[in-house]
């Protein structure tokens, strides 16, 4: 197949979604699949871009059999505002989908979330390549932002942030979550039970318990 990654972060970046949608796209080419990934110039966890990306708008790069398409992302420092995060989102979308039409027409489409608004102009691309459109979810955003007290509960923001995920759920062809508790939310706001596939997160036991007898203890 031809897949299509949409991920805001992605390698070199070493925490966060990106190791796991590097390793994701990776594992995919091994299978024999094409796979390219749109992504913006890295810049997390600092929140600067890394030297070598710097005042670049594009850049197209290789590495183990995928394809890397970067864009220009509006970043400014390591504790982003509400309107810092809209502008990043924002020069993610209006720059990334430059990127996705370079490039071959994809048998699907595969998303993360966050970041949330990106996911709209997504669904629209999907559904004009005629492919299916996959989101998985590593936080319900709407819902974090009130966490950390980034936007008020009920505010015409955190309205706004909830109206562009039920779209993006409404659309997408199947929703991935790493946590069954995003299962129950989705499914309070009516997103259909057989849409939703729970797939959590993998890690590397040996990297937290490095013996083997603590490795079986845990089967």
């Amino acid at each position: 197949m031809r897949i299509l990654i949409y991920s805001y972060n992605y390698y070199p970046e070493p925490i966060g979604i990106a190791p796991l949608v590097t390793e994701l796209a990776e594992g995919l080419v091994k299978r024999g699949h094409q796979v390219r990934v749109v992504t913006g110039m890295p810049n997390y966890p600092e929140r600067r871009v890394y030297p070598g990306y710097r005042g670049k708008f594009y850049m197209t790069e290789e590495r183990n059999g995928v394809t890397i398409q970067r864009s220009y992302v509006f970043v400014r420092g390591p504790e982003p505002g509400v309107l810092d995060r809209i502008l990043l989102d924002g020069s993610f979308i209006a720059t990334s989908l430059v990127q996705a039409l370079r490039g071959w027409r994809p048998d699907v489409v595969f998303a993360t979330e966050p970041p949330l608004l990106v996911c709209a102009p997504i669904a629209l691309y999907a559904w004009a390549n005629r492919c299916p459109f996959v989101i998985n979810i590593q936080d319900i955003v709407s819902e974090a932002a009130v966490r950390v007290n980034l936007v008020k509960k009920g505010g015409i923001i955190a309205k706004i942030a909830k109206r562009f995920e039920q779209f993006a759920y409404w659309r997408a062809n199947r929703i991935s979550v790493i946590a069954t508790g995003f299962a129950d939310k989705l499914i309070e706001q009516g997103v259909p039970p057989e849409k939703i596939t729970y797939i959590p997160n993998w890690w590397i036991l040996s990297l937290f318990a490095p013996y083997p007898s603590v490795i079986m203890s845990f089967g």
